[in-house]
């Protein structure tokens, strides 16, 4: 066991090191260039046809759910506990700089979830029984052609394994250890409890998750922010001084301070843009699993919605656990993780490490949900559809046991298989960049027209 656990950290350092990530904000800045940069300079259209129609009814095209609600679905997924322990961590790490590359990587992220969710959208397929299937190994396969079915394997394999790790183990973990430190409730109990009530949805399939994530999700975020904004409000005076930190030391890095380890230029760049990425999962193809389902009338329209999804996942709700940790200046305390952010909470409001710990419980449940779909999507791809209800019985199964903090290894090599999700995804993205940057040209002219 100390031998697989000694190869999975050589290859996890390798996976998740220096090239994998210059790889995945490369390809985004690569399409951000070809596309004008158009996530930022059409934001405000972005927002339009996203945010503002957030409850919309209206419905055109083919799909199994709306358009909000598979975007919910993979916002349920993506807004998790990184948010909260992950955004915490760069900082400790990082230093205050770290913020910046999270910012970046968030910015070319955006054009690059677009792109993932558009390919996922034109090369879906429509199965016997009438759902809508796609995300990375459809397009890979539909796209690049029969020879690259290798490849569109791979991510399917590697998707169905790491589901287990990032998307079950590990947030059913923090719910567990949450829940316990704030009511004293027993690990195993609060196991048992999410992964019945995580069964009662994922039995429903797409449609049923869909339902419940268009609630959870809106839900959860406001619960969050407002109390994150209510933090920043009460530290108004510290909000310049805030930005001038994560500014200056994202080019400087950080002296040692206080308890604070200190950084170098170089950590803050590393832990920013891995902890952005890890959070608004950019680049790794699982949010485009979801999107496939979406009832849209264009590929585009429903991309938007991808831009809209790390808009929200770190521009919103990581830089507001940011500034709120930095404003209060528990950052200096040498604490990390979920602990430095109920620290901040705790710092401006009585009990506000209550808001944490929903949020943790919030957050990692929609996760669970909504890689309980992705992860049955890969198997799907591989093996038709006759395991998916004793994948969904082994789901529920390893939300216990990753409450009682059991199989640690299989936690460690599902983040190595989860980096690895990404590098069939990117060459995928960018081997059909010109079938992105054609419908993205086509969609703005017809809308330009109208």
């Amino acid at each position: 066991m100390e031998t697989l656990m000694s190869i999975n950290s050589f290859v996890n350092n390798i996976v998740w090191g220096p090239p994998i990530l210059v790889l995945i904000v490369g390809t985004g800045l690569y399409l951000s260039v070809k596309t004008g940069f158009f996530s930022i300079t059409k934001l405000g259209y972005i927002l339009k046809n996203t945010l503002l129609k957030m409850f919309s009814k209206e419905q055109k095209g083919e799909g199994e759910v709306t358009a909000f609600q598979a975007v919910a679905t993979a916002l349920a997924a993506t807004v998790g506990t990184g948010n909260i322990a992950g955004v915490a961590t760069a900082i400790a790490l990082g230093g205050p700089g770290a913020i910046f590359w999270m910012w970046l990587a968030a910015i070319v992220g955006m054009t690059t979830k677009f792109a993932e969710v558009v390919l996922s959208v034109n090369f879906r397929e429509k199965t016997e029984d009438g759902r809508f299937v796609g995300g990375p190994m459809y397009y890979i396969e539909n796209g690049l052609g029969k020879s690259w079915k290798w490849l569109a394997v791979l991510f399917a394999f590697f998707g169905a394994l790491a589901s287990f790790g990032i998307g079950n183990m590990t947030q059913a973990n923090s719910v567990a250890m949450a829940v316990q430190e704030s009511f004293n409730i027993p690990p195993l109990a609060t196991g048992i409890t999410l992964a019945v009530l995580t069964f009662l949805v994922i039995v429903g399939g797409i449609k049923r998750i869909g339902k419940i994530t268009e609630k959870l999700v809106p839900l959860m975020s406001a619960i969050y922010i407002l109390g994150g904004l209510f933090i920043l409000f009460s530290n108004l005076g510290a909000i310049p001084g805030a930005f001038a930190l994560i500014f200056s030391r994202a080019f400087t890095g950080t002296a040692a301070i206080g308890g604070f380890a200190g950084s170098t230029m170089a950590m803050a760049i590393r832990f920013g843009i891995a902890r952005g990425v890890f959070t608004n999962e950019a680049g790794l193809g699982s949010a485009p699993i979801a999107h496939a389902a979406a009832t849209t009338d264009h590929p585009v329209r429903q991309g938007l919605w991808g831009v809209f999804e790390v808009f929200m996942d770190t521009i919103v709700i990581c830089s507001i656990t940011a500034l709120a940790i930095i404003t209060t200046g528990v950052w200096e305390t040498g604490e990390t993780g979920a602990v430095l952010t109920t620290m901040s909470f705790n710092a401006a409001i009585p009990g506000g490490g209550l808001i944490v710990t929903i949020g943790i419980v919030l957050f990692a449940f929609s996760t669970i949900l909504g890689w309980a779909y992705y992860g049955e999507r890969c198997l799907e791809y591989l093996a038709g559809t006759k395991p998916i209800l004793a994948y969904r019985l082994a789901w529920v199964v390893f939300v216990v046991i990753g409450a009682i903090g059991g199989l640690e290894f299989i936690w460690s090599l599902a983040d190595t298989l989860n980096g690895l999700m990404a590098i069939p995804n990117l060459v995928g993205v960018f081997f059909l960049s010109g079938t992105v940057f054609k419908l993205t040209k086509e969609f703005f002219s017809k809308e330009k027209a109208n």
